[in-house]
């Protein structure tokens, strides 16, 4: 570099004065503090005022805080109350006095356990329930207890007339007999209701087709040793009949010897158990 070489200088950015009248950006802390400038010290240290940024939210802690003037303010437990400081705070906010003085409104065709709702109205009491509580909480449960009925009753028809299905398919012309001496069983020599007891499932116990043909075996035992007789025509069922035409038509039975003295009244016998079996009338 020669001794003559000018050297480029970086210009200096000229500062601009501050002029007294010019405003000054405030940081968001002076913002929120601006409102107290008028307080004096103690008051801008107070706590209180911590969580109040301008004149309307002072404005609104103040209005609601005239408006809980002359509120009657009931003052909450700490955790060393006693039942009684608990009671005071249950009769200030409508808890009655007594147990005996909830009522509740009940349907007229509702079935009431009197002795039940008694004991309800004794814990909730206890409890510091409001009368509207207690109703909110019998409704409650009449609701649940409803639907658990309802459910539990659906279950059983169903599992009923399945039941019902599957024993007139499997007992034909013998349905009505055989369910007639099932019932015979039951009603003379179990106890009371043994059919309705509920089981796990929902369904009912005599509600089951295996239950209600135990019962009808029995019942035909029994009407052997005389205790239990049917009026009327016995009728046989499919799988009898099957065996029964089994029986006659056995190999080297009257059935097939055209010349056995019998033939004839084994191959009537035939027909008629066929006819039986077809739910066809016997001629």
């Amino acid at each position: 570099m020669s001794d003559n070489q000018e050297v480029a200088v970086p210009a200096v950015p000229e500062e601009k004065p501050v002029l007294s009248g010019d405003p000054v950006e405030k940081t968001p802390e002076q913002i929120q503090d601006d409102w107290k400038a008028g307080l004096s010290d103690d008051l801008r240290a107070d706590k209180s005022l911590e969580n109040i940024k301008d004149i309307s939210s002072l404005a609104k802690s103040y209005i609601h805080a005239q408006r809980l003037v002359g509120a009657d303010k009931i003052p909450v437990p700490n955790k060393f109350a006693t039942e009684k400081d608990w009671d005071a705070v249950y009769e200030k906010l409508g808890r009655p006095k007594t147990a005996d003085e909830y009522k509740y409104n009940l349907s007229e065709d509702q079935k009431v356990d009197t002795e039940a709702l008694k004991n309800f109205s004794s814990q909730a009491h206890k409890l510091g329930l409001l009368p509207t509580q207690a109703q909110g909480m019998v409704n409650y449960y009449n609701e649940m207890v409803g639907k658990q009925l309802a459910d539990a009753e659906s279950i059983s028809t169903s599992q009923r007339e399945k039941a019902m299905t599957e024993l007139k398919t499997e007992w034909g012309q013998a349905y009505d007999q055989k369910l007639q001496k099932a019932n015979t069983v039951v009603s003379s020599v179990f106890p009371k209701g043994i059919m309705s007891i509920n089981l796990e499932d929902g369904t009912k116990f005599g509600d089951h087709p295996e239950v209600i043909k135990a019962f009808a075996a029995l019942g035909e035992k029994m009407g052997e040793d005389d205790i239990i007789k049917s009026d009327g025509p016995v009728y046989m069922t499919p799988n009898q009949i099957e065996k029964q035409i089994g029986e006659l038509q056995q190999t080297g039975s009257a059935y097939w010897d055209k010349n056995h003295p019998n033939h004839d009244t084994a191959v009537q016998e035939v027909q008629t158990l066929l006819q039986k079996k077809n739910n066809e009338e016997v001629v």
